[in-house]
């Protein structure tokens, strides 16, 4: 006797959660140094890079990119390490966005 098979339900696979990862605005980080950032650890170009910038001290924030979680507290860390390493108190943060 055949044994079958069946399916009582598809399974999908959920798409992991993304975070934005976000730039704030402070009365001391240049305006230069901002712009750096976003051209080295998010690979913006100097039009782009300068476009967050002026977001982030329109706005009070800009958004550099969105990414998994891993990808996006990593570069969170990386921007703030190379922040206090250069002396500037520029804080890069992450927000879940709503699926």
């Amino acid at each position: 006797m055949a044994k079958t098979i069946t399916q009582t339900s598809k399974s999908k696979a959920k798409r992991p959660n993304r975070f934005q990862v976000l730039l704030l605005n402070d009365d001391y980080t240049t305006m230069e140094f901002v712009i750096e950032v976003l051209m080295q650890f998010f690979s913006k170009t100097e039009e782009v890079a300068n476009a967050i910038m002026l977001k982030v001290h329109i706005d009070g924030e800009g958004v550099c990119g969105i990414y998994s979680h891993d990808v996006a507290q990593t570069k969170v860390s990386q921007v703030v390490d190379f922040a206090r390493k250069n002396e500037q108190p520029l804080m890069c943060v992450l927000r879940e966005i709503d699926s």
